[in-house]
């Protein structure tokens, strides 16, 4: 199965790299007022949806853009067809093809692809976490200080009361650096290879980080929502190492 998914997303990438130089105004339409999707998105779903259905057609699917098919399956397949889709549209490289696979509600394997920067992270439910075919593994950072993490405001582009501001105005002093990519995909990423030593955000979506924190977890890191618990991202995600983790929930008290 994970070799299928490994193929599949990368031909995903291929699509989405070729078109990403040819979009047009025109391609681009907006769910919210901030919130964007473009024809590529779609039809790189679609093409994705076509190319499971054909190989495991029993299984459930649930995509970003075309909601749920199935409540019949132990296996559900959980898709970003393009995660950071306002870089992707900015021709920007930080965007991503996510591709969970869960099986009677556990991941069992996962899959980020970010095509424009050559970026193939993967993992399974018995092996580690791979980055373009050699291991990862989290960062062992352990204070804030030394430490670079990435946010994101999904709540901003939601428009929502309660958001992130107050908790990057918090954080961001006790650290060395801030990052923001625009793909929570990769920023959990980032976090499984150690190229971040943390990642929060709020207001996201199952199939945004499903692939993700799958990914951070293998690799060694801790996911979890802000109140330390399992309830991401309904209740806010953190991503990092076994020993940021507590510094970092003690701002969400």
């Amino acid at each position: 199965m994970i070799t299928f998914l490994i193929n599949l997303i990368q031909q995903a990438g291929a699509i989405c790299k070729a078109e990403q130089s040819n979009i047009l105004p025109s391609d681009v339409t907006f769910k919210t007022r901030k919130d964007l999707v473009t024809r590529i998105d779609k039809n790189i779903e679609d093409f994705i949806v076509e190319k499971i259905r054909l190989k495991y057609p029993s299984h459930d699917i649930l995509g970003e853009e075309t909601g749920r098919s199935g409540f019949s399956s132990d296996y559900i397949w959980i898709i970003d067809p393009i995660d950071g889709t306002t870089s992707f549209l900015h021709q920007q490289p930080f965007y991503s093809i996510s591709i969970a696979i869960q099986y009677r509600g556990q991941t069992i394997c996962g899959a980020v692809y970010a095509p424009r920067l050559d970026e193939l992270f993967y993992a399974e439910k018995h092996s580690g976490a791979f980055l373009n075919g050699r291991p990862v593994y989290v960062s062992n950072a352990d204070k804030l200080i030394n430490s670079v993490m990435a946010t994101g405001f999904a709540c901003l582009r939601a428009d929502a009361e309660f958001n992130n501001l107050s908790y990057f105005n918090k954080i961001v002093p006790q650290l060395r650096d801030i990052r923001r990519f625009g793909s929570a995909a990769i920023d959990l990423c980032y976090v499984a290879c150690g190229k971040l030593d943390g990642y929060w955000e709020m207001n996201l979506n199952t199939y945004d980080i499903a692939a993700g924190a799958f990914i951070v977890e293998k690799a060694g890191g801790i996911v979890c929502d802000f109140n330390g618990d399992v309830h991401f991202p309904g209740k806010g995600i953190i991503a990092t190492n076994s020993r940021l983790v507590k510094k970092l929930l003690e701002n969400f008290k």
